[in-house]
Protein backbone atom coordinates (compact mmCIF):
# COMPACT_ATOMS: atom_id res chain seq x y z
CA UNK A 1 0.00 0.00 0.00
CA UNK A 2 1.96 3.08 -1.19
CA UNK A 3 2.37 6.24 0.88
CA UNK A 4 2.57 9.48 -1.08
CA UNK A 5 3.88 12.94 -0.17
CA UNK A 6 6.39 11.62 2.37
CA UNK A 7 9.60 13.55 3.11
CA UNK A 8 12.68 12.33 1.29
CA UNK A 9 15.14 10.21 3.23
CA UNK A 10 18.74 11.33 3.70
CA UNK A 11 17.92 14.97 4.54
CA UNK A 12 19.57 16.96 7.34
CA UNK A 13 18.81 16.03 10.93
CA UNK A 14 16.47 18.17 12.97
CA UNK A 15 19.36 19.88 14.81
CA UNK A 16 21.37 20.64 11.66
CA UNK A 17 21.16 23.57 9.28
CA UNK A 18 18.16 23.28 6.93
CA UNK A 19 16.70 20.64 9.26
CA UNK A 20 13.68 21.05 11.49
CA UNK A 21 10.72 19.49 13.19
CA UNK A 22 7.08 20.34 13.71
CA UNK A 23 7.80 23.45 15.81
CA UNK A 24 11.54 23.81 16.23
CA UNK A 25 13.69 25.65 15.35
CA UNK A 26 11.62 28.75 16.02
CA UNK A 27 14.15 31.08 14.39
CA UNK A 28 15.09 28.90 11.43
CA UNK A 29 18.71 28.36 10.41
CA UNK A 30 19.87 31.22 12.64
CA UNK A 31 18.89 29.13 15.65
CA UNK A 32 20.63 26.07 14.20
CA UNK A 33 23.93 27.92 14.29
CA UNK A 34 23.80 28.57 18.05
CA UNK A 35 26.19 26.56 20.27
CA UNK A 36 24.79 23.13 21.09
CA UNK A 37 25.13 23.72 24.84
CA UNK A 38 23.00 26.89 24.70
CA UNK A 39 20.34 25.24 22.61
CA UNK A 40 20.26 22.17 24.86
CA UNK A 41 19.76 24.33 27.96
CA UNK A 42 17.00 26.39 26.32
CA UNK A 43 15.24 23.33 24.97
CA UNK A 44 15.43 21.66 28.41
CA UNK A 45 13.84 24.70 30.05
CA UNK A 46 11.10 24.72 27.41
CA UNK A 47 10.55 20.98 27.86
CA UNK A 48 10.20 21.31 31.64
CA UNK A 49 7.80 24.22 31.16
CA UNK A 50 5.68 22.08 28.84
CA UNK A 51 5.74 19.20 31.34
CA UNK A 52 4.52 21.55 34.07
CA UNK A 53 1.70 22.75 31.85
CA UNK A 54 0.69 19.19 30.97
CA UNK A 55 0.73 18.22 34.67
CA UNK A 56 -1.52 21.16 35.61
CA UNK A 57 -3.96 20.50 32.78
CA UNK A 58 -4.06 16.76 33.48
CA UNK A 59 -4.68 17.42 37.19
CA UNK A 60 -7.61 19.73 36.44
CA UNK A 61 -8.91 17.31 33.81
CA UNK A 62 -8.82 14.34 36.20
CA UNK A 63 -10.51 16.39 38.91
CA UNK A 64 -13.31 17.30 36.51
CA UNK A 65 -13.71 13.66 35.44
CA UNK A 66 -13.90 12.51 39.07
CA UNK A 67 -16.53 15.15 39.72
CA UNK A 68 -18.59 13.96 36.75
CA UNK A 69 -18.32 10.26 37.55
CA UNK A 70 -19.14 10.74 41.26
CA UNK A 71 -22.48 12.43 40.58
CA UNK A 72 -25.34 10.60 42.32
CA UNK A 73 -29.12 10.72 41.97
CA UNK A 74 -31.97 9.59 44.23
CA UNK A 75 -34.05 6.69 42.89
CA UNK A 76 -36.87 4.43 44.13
CA UNK A 77 -35.54 0.93 44.77
CA UNK A 78 -38.44 -1.52 44.30
CA UNK A 79 -36.42 -4.40 45.78
CA UNK A 80 -35.55 -2.60 49.00
CA UNK A 81 -38.85 -0.72 49.06
CA UNK A 82 -37.23 2.63 49.77
CA UNK A 83 -35.24 5.43 48.16
CA UNK A 84 -31.50 5.16 47.70
CA UNK A 85 -28.75 6.99 45.89
CA UNK A 86 -27.15 5.68 42.72
CA UNK A 87 -24.25 6.91 40.63
CA UNK A 88 -25.18 8.28 37.22
CA UNK A 89 -22.13 6.71 35.60
CA UNK A 90 -21.57 2.98 35.81
CA UNK A 91 -18.19 2.61 37.60
CA UNK A 92 -16.87 0.08 35.07
CA UNK A 93 -17.79 2.25 32.09
CA UNK A 94 -16.33 5.33 33.80
CA UNK A 95 -13.02 3.54 34.40
CA UNK A 96 -12.78 2.29 30.82
CA UNK A 97 -13.71 5.60 29.18
CA UNK A 98 -13.37 8.86 31.11
CA UNK A 99 -10.75 7.73 33.63
CA UNK A 100 -8.66 6.04 30.94
CA UNK A 101 -8.94 9.13 28.73
CA UNK A 102 -7.87 11.43 31.56
CA UNK A 103 -4.83 9.38 32.55
CA UNK A 104 -3.74 8.70 28.95
CA UNK A 105 -4.50 12.13 27.45
CA UNK A 106 -0.84 13.32 27.36
CA UNK A 107 0.44 10.28 25.46
CA UNK A 108 -2.57 10.31 23.12
CA UNK A 109 -1.91 13.96 22.26
CA UNK A 110 1.79 13.20 21.81
CA UNK A 111 0.95 10.48 19.31
CA UNK A 112 -1.58 12.65 17.45
CA UNK A 113 0.83 15.60 17.20
CA UNK A 114 3.66 13.31 16.09
CA UNK A 115 1.55 11.99 13.19
CA UNK A 116 1.40 15.40 11.50
CA UNK A 117 1.95 16.66 8.86
CA UNK A 118 2.53 13.45 6.85
CA UNK A 119 0.41 11.04 8.95
CA UNK A 120 3.40 8.81 9.62
CA UNK A 121 4.47 7.33 12.94
CA UNK A 122 6.96 9.48 14.80
CA UNK A 123 9.83 8.34 16.97
CA UNK A 124 7.87 8.80 20.20
CA UNK A 125 4.13 8.40 19.51
CA UNK A 126 3.50 4.66 18.97
CA UNK A 127 6.36 3.65 21.26
CA UNK A 128 4.92 5.79 24.05
CA UNK A 129 1.46 4.22 23.85
CA UNK A 130 2.68 0.62 23.50
CA UNK A 131 5.29 1.14 26.22
CA UNK A 132 2.73 2.66 28.59
CA UNK A 133 0.32 -0.21 27.98
CA UNK A 134 3.06 -2.79 28.55
CA UNK A 135 4.10 -1.00 31.75
CA UNK A 136 0.52 -1.03 33.03
CA UNK A 137 0.05 -4.68 32.11
CA UNK A 138 3.30 -5.99 33.57
CA UNK A 139 4.82 -3.58 36.11
CA UNK A 140 1.61 -2.27 37.70
CA UNK A 141 0.25 -5.81 38.02
CA UNK A 142 3.51 -6.92 39.64
CA UNK A 143 3.45 -3.99 42.10
CA UNK A 144 -0.15 -4.77 43.07
CA UNK A 145 0.84 -8.36 43.82
CA UNK A 146 4.00 -7.48 45.77
CA UNK A 147 2.18 -4.79 47.80
CA UNK A 148 -0.07 -7.38 49.50
CA UNK A 149 1.16 -7.87 53.09
CA UNK A 150 2.58 -11.27 53.95
CA UNK A 151 0.04 -13.83 55.04
CA UNK A 152 -2.86 -11.96 53.43
CA UNK A 153 -4.74 -12.68 50.23
CA UNK A 154 -6.85 -10.65 47.85
CA UNK A 155 -9.68 -11.87 45.65
CA UNK A 156 -11.02 -10.41 42.43
CA UNK A 157 -14.49 -9.12 43.25
CA UNK A 158 -15.93 -9.29 39.74
CA UNK A 159 -14.34 -12.08 37.72
CA UNK A 160 -16.63 -11.42 34.74
CA UNK A 161 -15.42 -7.86 34.13
CA UNK A 162 -11.84 -8.86 34.93
CA UNK A 163 -11.91 -11.68 32.37
CA UNK A 164 -13.18 -9.36 29.63
CA UNK A 165 -10.63 -6.61 30.31
CA UNK A 166 -7.83 -9.18 30.63
CA UNK A 167 -8.75 -10.73 27.28
CA UNK A 168 -8.83 -7.38 25.49
CA UNK A 169 -5.52 -6.36 27.11
CA UNK A 170 -3.80 -9.29 25.39
CA UNK A 171 -5.93 -9.09 22.24
CA UNK A 172 -4.77 -5.49 21.68
CA UNK A 173 -1.17 -6.64 21.16
CA UNK A 174 -2.23 -9.49 18.89
CA UNK A 175 -4.34 -7.06 16.85
CA UNK A 176 -1.33 -4.75 16.46
CA UNK A 177 0.70 -7.64 15.06
CA UNK A 178 -2.08 -8.50 12.62
CA UNK A 179 -2.53 -5.00 11.19
CA UNK A 180 1.18 -4.08 11.11
CA UNK A 181 2.72 -7.37 9.99
CA UNK A 182 0.04 -9.45 8.24
CA UNK A 183 -2.86 -7.37 6.89
CA UNK A 184 -1.10 -4.24 5.58
CA UNK A 185 2.56 -4.45 6.64
CA UNK A 186 3.98 -1.20 8.11
CA UNK A 187 0.80 0.71 7.22
CA UNK A 188 -2.38 1.37 9.20
CA UNK A 189 -5.30 1.69 6.77
CA UNK A 190 -8.56 3.53 7.39
CA UNK A 191 -10.43 0.23 7.73
CA UNK A 192 -7.97 -0.97 10.38
CA UNK A 193 -8.29 2.28 12.28
CA UNK A 194 -12.09 2.09 12.26
CA UNK A 195 -12.05 -1.55 13.38
CA UNK A 196 -9.64 -0.73 16.19
CA UNK A 197 -11.94 2.06 17.39
CA UNK A 198 -14.97 -0.26 17.21
CA UNK A 199 -13.15 -2.91 19.27
CA UNK A 200 -12.90 -0.36 22.06
CA UNK A 201 -16.67 0.04 22.16
CA UNK A 202 -17.09 -3.73 22.05
CA UNK A 203 -14.92 -3.86 25.18
CA UNK A 204 -16.99 -1.17 26.90
CA UNK A 205 -20.33 -2.81 26.06
CA UNK A 206 -19.23 -6.31 27.11
CA UNK A 207 -17.74 -5.00 30.35
CA UNK A 208 -20.94 -3.08 31.11
CA UNK A 209 -23.11 -6.14 30.44
CA UNK A 210 -20.87 -8.28 32.66
CA UNK A 211 -20.91 -5.67 35.41
CA UNK A 212 -24.70 -5.49 35.36
CA UNK A 213 -25.06 -9.29 35.24
CA UNK A 214 -26.59 -9.42 31.76
CA UNK A 215 -24.01 -11.79 30.26
CA UNK A 216 -24.31 -15.57 30.79
CA UNK A 217 -22.59 -16.57 34.00
CA UNK A 218 -22.40 -13.02 35.39
CA UNK A 219 -25.83 -12.78 37.06
CA UNK A 220 -25.75 -11.09 40.45
CA UNK A 221 -28.16 -11.26 43.39
CA UNK A 222 -30.48 -8.26 43.84
CA UNK A 223 -29.26 -5.46 46.06
CA UNK A 224 -29.92 -6.15 49.73
CA UNK A 225 -30.12 -9.94 49.29
CA UNK A 226 -27.70 -12.47 50.77
CA UNK A 227 -26.84 -15.68 48.94
CA UNK A 228 -26.61 -18.75 51.19
CA UNK A 229 -25.21 -22.13 50.12
CA UNK A 230 -27.80 -24.70 49.17
CA UNK A 231 -28.80 -27.14 51.88
CA UNK A 232 -27.58 -30.71 51.50
CA UNK A 233 -29.99 -33.69 51.75
CA UNK A 234 -28.56 -34.50 55.18
CA UNK A 235 -29.65 -31.09 56.45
Amino acid sequence: MPCDNLPELGGPDICQVDGGGLLLPLLGNAEQEWPNGVRAALYLIGLLWCFLGVALIADVFMGAIEKVTSKRVLIDDKVLGKKRTKTVWNPTVANLTLMALGSSAPEILLNVIGAFPYFTSGELGPSTIVGSAAFNLLCITAVCVVAIPGGQTRKIKDVGVFSITAFFSVFAYIWLLVILMLWTPDVVSTAEGVLTFLFFWVLVVLAFLADTGKLPGTAKPPAGCTVHPANTPAE
